[in-house]
């Protein structure tokens, strides 16, 4: 039997839905899983910071098992994280992916408390945030070593202030509208001056009413 070409054999994970990014219900739980899988999470990011790649690349930059890269990249793109990248290939055998960047968004209390639907929402949510627990680890950890520059132009800061309930959605709101333009920005400036050094920046925002932090 001839081998099939990569085309071939990613029709059976192209996205069914063309509403890639306004799922809800249990399309969206199917989102939610797909996408807060450490592993996946990985590769995800791999190819949106150091481009497309080949499941083979891929499976040598992470020393996972070419079948489980490939397992993984077709999951994600029946969900529209990533794309296959088919001009980049030598061949009608070589499997290329791209980065395909969407929005994911989500409120366990939108799902039944007690269901299993809540729990899986509530699931995503906590491993999102031990995602973004673990690149501030890395970044405590590695950080020192990085420029000047580069050290200079990073922040954390927080503040805990009295608000009502309308500031602090008026806060979100202005936080999501900044970090969507800035992006925007960056992505515009990229394609005017493709030569200038570019880092992968992490943003991690969370605003919420909260108490005094016991230690």
């Amino acid at each position: 039997m001839p081998r099939r070409t990569a085309s071939e054999r990613h029709v059976a994970t192209t996205p069914a839905t063309a509403d890639i990014g306004g799922e809800t219900g249990s399309a969206l739980l199917d989102v939610l899983t797909a996408f807060h899988h450490p592993t996946r999470r990985w590769l995800c990011e791999l190819l949106a910071v150091e481009g497309p790649a080949t499941v083979g690349r891929l499976a040598s930059r992470t020393g996972l098992a070419v079948g489980s890269v490939s397992h993984h990249l077709g999951t994600l793109h029946r969900y529209g994280f990533v794309e296959p990248a088919p001009d980049l290939a030598r061949d009608t055998r070589e499997s290329w992916w791209r980065s395909r960047p969407r929005q994911v968004s989500w409120d366990a209390t939108d799902f039944g408390e007690g269901t299993v639907a809540r729990r899986i929402a509530s699931s995503a949510e906590a491993e999102n945030f031990r995602h973004h627990v673990r690149a501030v680890q890395r970044w405590l950890a590695e950080g020192e070593a990085a420029p000047a520059e580069v050290r200079h132009a990073a922040v954390a800061t927080d503040s805990l202030v009295t608000a009502t309930v309308e500031q602090m959605a008026e806060l979100s709101r202005r936080l999501t509208d900044l970090v969507v333009e800035w992006g925007e920005e960056c992505r515009a400036d990229a394609e005017v001056r493709p030569d200038v050094r570019r880092l992968p920046v992490r943003l991690s925002a969370r605003v919420f009413p909260s108490g005094p932090v016991k230690p």
